[in-house]
């Protein structure tokens, strides 16, 4: 009998990545499709759903089914995450009517958020939901479309995310998991787990939202045509799916109470799993991936998306392949503190704890002996203060980190995951296998079809080192600036 495999896929801001794995967590086959995100106007971001999100899905499902030279057959499941949460009207076909809007890196919502806000009451919504109304929120968004696109609102049979559009493009079903879900603000109510309009019935009817489910459930099979377009074998089971940064906590194990994962990528997210619900306006709450646990999350606006912009303005001449080990070799010539640099990495506004779209980047303490290693410490040091920010914030209402779980592109970066735990105390747990979300989504595959337990992941992804904190006094005077920059300037931000 042919051992059974586990594919998941997933769509980042930047990049889709398919990992192909046996029942013991082995990779067998991966692949992976870079694409763009768009920037039509600032403070707007978005993606092309066809283009970014399907044809790199079935890219990479083909080449690394390909790759393993295993039969389509042998793939028992299949799990998505993707970017999140979005928000894309699609027709009574399932063809997008727009461009996605993206998370909360897209804030054109903002008088909306405003107008949701002062006309339901910030507390009335953080009791109803678990979060107060942000640019994460999708809600805002939608109640934009309606008011600035009325067209497409009209013409719009489902509201979906990047999840949902994948699932249906699989197995023809709209379906979203209640951990996405829950980022629909203020549209979900999160005592009863179901959509709910009561706090608002002037931005969609429900009836026109996906199907709720749990991330280990199936949502359906693969249909014929998905089938022809991926290579996998028609009737495969397809998992409800989740939030990239959700299947990137599983991927390295970030599964019990008191676990926080610190995830890397376009931009800094960080999941902390609890047994219990623990609203806080400063971050976000979502139900976790199963049934009675919990999980507040937080991310920062801009962190790999600002190493790339800074690779693109300052080191032009470098070969984008290969700049970022010599920027970070340069970095590492200039000492912790960056001889005095300062920066605020709201270069996209700034999520949590802030919540300020109005928030700008700033780069502070300047002068004429400074290098260009010098800068790009203090951007790797400013999202480091970020972080701690949000650290200090679990802190405050009471989820102080017990085990920090680093996964990502950017823990190739040794000056940026030092920064990390000087700058914030804590130490930081590598995995052996760093693939991130699309490991995770093959784990949950495997879940899904009861081939694995939570508890395997230990066994499937084992612990490669510990990054130990070395605290200085030097950051600590650097995190007091940081702080008082933005105190100091938020004012002068929304002028400018």
């Amino acid at each position: 009998m042919s051992k059974p495999l586990f594919l998941g896929v997933d769509v980042g801001t930047f990049e889709t990545k398919a990992c192909l794995c046996d029942a013991a967590g082995r990779i067998v086959a991966s692949a992976a499709r870079k694409h763009e995100m768009s920037v039509p106007r600032s403070g707007w971001a978005e993606h092309r759903p066809i283009e970014d999100w399907w044809d790199g899905f079935t890219e990479v499902a083909s080449k690394a089914l390909a790759q393993s030279g295993a039969a389509p057959s042998r793939v028992e499941a299949v799990a998505v995450s993707a970017i999140g949460p979005c928000m894309l009207p699609v027709d009574g076909e399932a063809n997008p009517l727009s461009n996605a809007v993206l998370y909360g890196v897209d804030t054109r919502a903002s008088k909306e958020i405003e107008e949701l806000s002062n006309g339901i009451g910030e507390t009335r919504i953080l009791e109803f939901n678990g979060n107060a109304l942000t640019s994460q929120s999708v809600g805002p968004k939608i109640l934009w479309l309606r008011k600035n696109r009325p067209e497409i609102f009209r013409q719009a049979r489902k509201i979906v995310t990047s999840t949902t559009f994948l699932v249906h493009k699989l197995t023809g079903r709209f379906v979203v998991d209640h951990y996405t879900a829950a980022n629909f603000t203020p549209l979900y109510n999160s005592a009863t787990n179901s959509w709910d309009d009561s706090l608002c019935r002037d931005i969609v009817d429900l009836d026109r939202l996906p199907e709720l489910g749990w991330s280990n459930e199936i949502a359906g099979g693969i249909t014929p045509q998905a089938a022809r377009a991926t290579g996998l074998a028609e009737g495969t089971p397809v998992t409800v799916g989740t939030i990239d940064a959700a299947a990137e906590a599983v991927s390295v194990g970030a599964i019990n109470p008191g676990d926080i994962m610190v995830m890397y990528g376009s931009t800094m997210f960080f999941v902390t799993v609890a047994d219990e619900w623990k609203p806080d306006e400063r971050l976000w709450y979502s139900p976790w991936l199963f049934p009675g646990r919990h999980a507040s999350l937080a991310g920062l606006a801009t962190s790999g998306t600002l190493t790339h912009w800074f690779r693109d303005t300052f080191a032009p001449e470098l070969d984008r392949d290969t700049a970022f080990p010599i920027l970070a070799k340069e970095a590492a010539a200039s000492p912790p503190g960056a001889r005095g640099i300062t920066v605020l990495p709201y270069f996209s506004g700034e999520r949590t704890p802030l919540h300020d779209p109005s928030a700008k980047g700033c780069i502070f303490g300047l002068n004429l002996t400074h290098t260009r290693a010098d800068l790009y410490r203090a951007f790797l040091e400013g999202i480091s203060y970020g972080t701690r920010h949000v650290f200090e914030t679990f802190e405050d209402i009471g989820s102080a980190p017990k085990r920090l779980l680093a996964v990502g592109g950017g823990t190739k970066n040794d000056i940026w995951l030092q920064a990390v735990s000087d700058i914030s105390g804590y130490d930081q747990i590598l995995r052996e296998i760093t693939v991130g979300a699309s490991y995770g989504d093959a784990f949950l595959a495997a879940m899904a079809t009861e081939a694995a337990e939570p508890g395997d992941l230990d066994r499937w992804n084992r612990e490669a080192g510990i990054v130990r904190a070395r605290p200085a006094d030097v950051y600590e005077r650097g995190y007091s600036v940081f702080r008082d920059l933005y105190r100091n300037t938020k004012d002068l931000m929304r002028r400018a």
